[in-house]
């Protein structure tokens, strides 16, 4: 069965955005050294309108082969002329208010958002799919998460976008498999569910 792997970009307090969503603050971060091991160790989150910047144009996916995102991160791409953000995944979007898809790879899915996830990981196939955001996407799938990366960057925003959007959550266990940390404070963490 493949996984289902979060993603995401945090604070220190758990935020993967300020009060509107924004996740910005956290660009400031992409140093050499971190951009280094973004696209030797997680190339395929990287959009497919970079990857050329950083010798990725036509490498083949690594970790993952499909993406979900929710309809506020699709949303960024979109404001910037970018309908396939990640044209070289399958792309999906859960979303209730596109009516249609505005570019061919990307797939909109208007319900039953788990049973979606869970038909694409009973799917063949080594790489897993990259649960991109957001927040309340997260939310509707963490009974689906099989892993966590966290990338914690040396901020608080002191409120803002909650991980799962603010989903009230049973105990669930992970364990951390992996820690790096950066020159520029950052520290990516690697968890797999336990329980």
């Amino acid at each position: 069965m493949r996984k289902l792997t979060y993603f995401v970009a945090a604070s220190i307090d758990g935020f993967i955005g300020d009060e509107s969503g924004d996740g910005s603050a956290f660009m400031s971060f992409l140093d050499e050294e971190f951009l280094g091991f973004l696209t030797s160790e997680y190339p395929d989150t990287l959009p497919t309108q970079a990857r050329p910047a950083f010798g990725l144009d036509g490498a083949p996916n690594k970790k993952f082969d499909t993406v979900i995102q929710g309809r506020g991160s699709y949303q960024v791409g979109l404001d910037a002329d970018v309908t396939s953000p990640y044209g070289h995944l399958r792309e999906y979007v859960a979303t209730r208010s596109l009516t249609e898809s505005p570019h061919p790879n990307v797939e909109l899915i208007r319900d039953d958002v788990v049973g979606k996830i869970r038909e694409l990981k009973a799917e063949d196939g080594e790489l897993g799919i990259w649960l991109c955001g957001g927040a309340q996407v997260a939310g509707l799938l963490a009974d689906e998460v099989d892993e966590l990366v966290i990338k914690t960057y040396p901020i608080v925003f002191g409120g803002g976008m909650p991980m799962f959007g603010g989903r009230k959550c049973g105990l669930e266990q992970f364990a951390l498999v992996e820690n790096r940390t950066f020159g520029n404070g950052v520290i990516v963490r690697r968890y797999t569910r336990t329980a």
